[in-house]
């Protein structure tokens, strides 16, 4: 296996990058889901010979990016999609909000289970749709935090407008990666309430070891006209920039309505995104392993430094994803993010715009060299001390 080197960050100044942009350059930036390292060298090389060709015209498909990325579900998952169900789109939360016009009308509700990435929230805001919240349970061991689905809270907030259940599985920014179990109970649930599911998995291909990804489409293939699945490979081989994803949907009038959606609302997906896609699908592997035995370590570093450094403060260990969930209400912070940003020059995703159960929490991007995450790490940590000091 070729080596890859995940030790230092990519200078990404003067980029436009949005992560590096928002705060004063002394900030650490912890917050937004992309990571501090390149592409995969077969994506670099696949967009350097896309690049010869002098035209960037409008995109409408690209027949190779489905068909890898059907045998790319099928090797990972056993999950056996027919390329037809692939439906490009130009990015995960243009799916979301291509799914929620498409599936509701001002006053239908959406059933999502918080704390929860917050575009899920704005995609159904953005249309009149009503949010349901169920949110999730939180089971705690020593400073370690742990989440689950509450079926009783499903119960308790769905309604007879309810039409669709926003999905996050692995889950953000809680990491978990949902049970063959929590998954099959979630189909009955849906098939019952008459649902149409949207299952978002972009991070599926980031977890970790001892965890098994299953889509939720593979569970109850008896629920296929109900259920969509976005994927992406955004986060997984860092291209959020480039514009790519897919709805994968086996019904053929639903796929057709997401369609018509998505070309009235002009979002045409990226040529160079298509290209870098099937790249990073069809020879990236090498480098994926490389980053999961990183992330893992990071991951892992994460949680013994809380321990050690911070107590009273609880983190989740995600099983899935580059993203530490992390409680502050035990050490008295009720805008972890405010705070971190004056006093340890470090940016967290703030929890209270999680929805309901993430206020007190914040959310930590371990996708970065270990230097990095320590220098974080260890100005918060200060900060939390100094805080003590002067409370």
């Amino acid at each position: 296996m070729p080596e890859f080197d995940f030790s230092y960050d990519v200078d990404r100044r003067g980029t436009n990058a949005i992560k590096w942009t928002m705060f004063g350059d002394d900030v650490l930036p912890m917050w937004v889901a992309d990571t501090e390292f390149g592409a995969p060298p077969a994506v670099m090389e696949a967009v350097r010979q896309r690049l010869e060709h002098p035209v960037f015209g409008y995109q409408a498909d690209m027949p190779a990016l489905r068909e890898t990325l059907a045998g790319r579900l099928a090797a990972r998952y056993g999950w056996q999609v027919d390329p037809v169900w692939i439906l490009p789109m130009p990015g995960l939360v243009a799916g979301l909000n291509i799914v929620t016009h498409t599936i509701g009308v001002a006053g239908d509700g959406v059933l999502m289970t918080p704390p929860i990435y917050p575009p899920f929230m704005h995609a159904s805001t953005n249309f009149g749709l009503e949010i349901q919240h169920a949110e999730l349970t939180a089971h705690g061991d020593g400073h370690i935090v742990r989440y689950e689905l509450d079926f009783d809270a499903l119960e308790r907030a769905v309604t007879p407008r309810s039409k669709l259940l926003l999905l996050c599985n692995p889950h953000n920014p809680t990491g978990r990666v949902m049970s063959e179990d929590e998954l099959t109970r979630l189909a009955a649930f849906a098939e019952r309430h008459n649902l149409i599911v949207c299952s978002d998995e972009i991070h599926a291909e980031l977890t970790y070891t001892g965890n098994q990804h299953i889509p939720l489409a593979k569970i109850a293939p008896e629920l296929a006209s109900r259920i969509i699945t976005l994927y992406a490979p955004s986060k997984t081989f860092n291209i959020p920039g480039l514009g790519s994803a897919a709805a994968i949907v086996p019904d053929e009038v639903l796929r057709n309505k997401l369609r018509m959606t998505g070309f009235h609302f002009g979002m045409i997906p990226n040529a160079l995104g298509f290209v870098a896609a099937e790249a990073a699908y069809r020879a990236g592997d090498d480098w994926l392993a490389a980053l999961m035995t990183h992330l893992e370590g990071n991951r892992d570093f994460v949680v013994d430094y809380v321990a050690a450094h911070m107590p009273g403060v609880a983190v989740t260990r995600p099983e899935a994803t580059y993203l530490a969930w992390m409680d502050f209400r035990a050490v008295a912070l009720d805008d972890p993010f405010k705070f971190f940003l004056k006093e340890a020059k470090v940016a967290l995703t703030n929890g209270a715009e999680c929805g309901p159960g993430g206020a007190g929490f914040a959310r930590l991007n371990f996708g970065c060299s270990r230097a990095m995450l320590t220098q974080a790490l260890e100005q918060m940590s200060a900060a939390l001390g100094y805080r003590e000091k002067v409370g």
